[in-house]
């Protein structure tokens, strides 16, 4: 359970609040990608984007900017429901698969690679660092085991009306280090 009943019902409204975003900013997903300052992004040889599900921004400009420099790019896939997502190698040519969650991901035959920086959707962001997902963990448990074996860089993608004053946080949940918007980016200290 929960040590915040009240977060279902936050995220009932933050998904209603993201819809409204995605109907009213038609653009946002290029204009974010315009404004990713790749000279303050750390090095990175391999990058995790995602498939958006729903209203979540979408990571298509994003992905290409990245991909531009020459980064390969992993998508993730859920081979169990409860353990962390593993990024695999996403090549054009495959074809995208239902993972575990029903969301397309690469097939289990592509290889699997470490990112250096990884895409993270969300329903809500705040000036700390906070991320708001889903509600089932899975970016908090794959995230805590990509740090756990080295440095990795999370980029959050979201609508700037998605910036709250304060993400309810649990010690298990895993910051951002910034966002990413159509208005523009936001470095958050360590």
């Amino acid at each position: 359970m929960s040590a915040h009943p009240d977060k279902a019902a936050l995220r009932a409204r933050l998904r209603g609040m993201r819809r409204a975003l995605a109907m009213s900013l038609p653009t946002a997903a290029a204009d974010a990608a315009e404004r990713i300052p790749l000279d303050r992004l750390p090095a990175f040889a391999v990058f995790g984007g995602y498939h958006a599900l729903g209203s979540e921004l979408d990571p298509s400009p994003l992905i290409r900017r990245l991909a531009a420099t020459g980064a390969m790019l992993a998508l993730p896939a859920a081979a169990v429901r409860e353990a962390p997502l593993e990024f695999r190698l996403w090549d054009a040519v495959d074809v995208l698969a239902p993972d575990a969650f029903g969301v397309p991901c690469p097939p289990s035959t592509a290889p699997v690679l470490k990112p250096d920086l990884v895409i993270a959707p969300l329903l809500a962001f705040d000036r700390r660092g906070g991320r708001m997902g889903q509600g089932g963990g899975t970016y908090d448990r794959t995230l805590a085991n990509l740090r756990a074996s080295g440095d990795v860089f999370v980029l959050g993608l979201a609508y700037s009306g998605q910036e709250v004053d304060q993400v309810p946080r649990e010690p298990h949940d895993q910051r951002l280090d910034a966002v990413l918007t159509e208005a523009g980016y936001i470095e958050f200290g360590g």
